[in-house]
């Protein structure tokens, strides 16, 4: 069946300290996304590939693939007010009942073929596929009325994308209402009951959000 890669990209600059939006901060020589677009599209050639962007940065957008002779084959989709009407948007614009959809953050440069690959091939097998890593690093829960208290690290993973499930799962997820707990694609097909089937992500799929995220990942996208 046919697989897509919705590639969300509706940050702003605050948190980098800038007035450009992070996905389109230089890295390498080439904005943030279009080294995301790349990698999607070296995973397959056939991969039918939509970008959701913000509607005002549309022609910003344009005008940086003409900058940089920016051919790559997408769709461009428009975003919404939260990460959540963005990713339905996109799904929005799928003619199709049936395939593989991959949620992947634009700020997210650094992924690689094996993870892509290994997300499609389990969706197909489980249903979903969810990238994540064991956390490195203890921690720690604190309460306001409890104070604070260790907590075991192996029963945790960070969360990262893609996430990729079915397309009829992904259908019905998205028809609910927005709730504040959809932080990603994974809560969203959970509070609709399907599995969330986690896959091994990769360290180094950080998501730039700080100006030394662009440092870790100029260093990462160079080797």
């Amino acid at each position: 069946m046919q697989e897509y890669a919705v590639i969300v990209a509706g940050g702003s600059g605050s948190r980098m300290k800038s007035d450009i939006p992070k996905q389109f901060h230089t890295v390498n020589g080439l904005p943030v996304i279009m080294h995301t677009i790349r990698a999607f599209r070296n995973y397959s050639a056939d991969l039918h590939i939509i970008l959701v962007l913000p509607e005002i940065q549309f022609l910003f957008w344009e005008n940086l693939c003409d900058t940089y002779q920016f051919k790559e084959r997408y769709q461009l989709v428009s975003g919404g007010s939260t990460r959540f009407h963005s990713v339905k948007n996109g799904l929005s614009s799928i003619d199709a009942v049936e395939g593989y959809v991959a949620v992947h953050d634009g700020v997210r440069p650094v992924i690689s073929k094996e993870v892509i690959a290994a997300s499609f091939f389990t969706a197909a097998e489980f249903g979903s596929a969810v990238a994540s890593v064991p956390l490195k690093e203890s921690i720690r829960s604190i309460d306001p009325n409890l104070g604070n208290r260790a907590l075991d690290r192996t029963h945790f993973r960070l969360v990262q994308t893609p996430q990729t499930f079915r397309l009829p799962w992904m259908l019905d997820a998205f028809s609910v209402d927005y709730q504040e707990h959809f932080t990603d694609c994974a809560s969203v097909l959970e509070e609709k009951g399907y599995p969330i089937q986690l896959i091994d992500g990769a360290y180094e799929n950080i998501k730039i959000t700080t100006p030394e995220d662009l440092k870790w990942a100029e260093t990462y996208l160079a080797l």
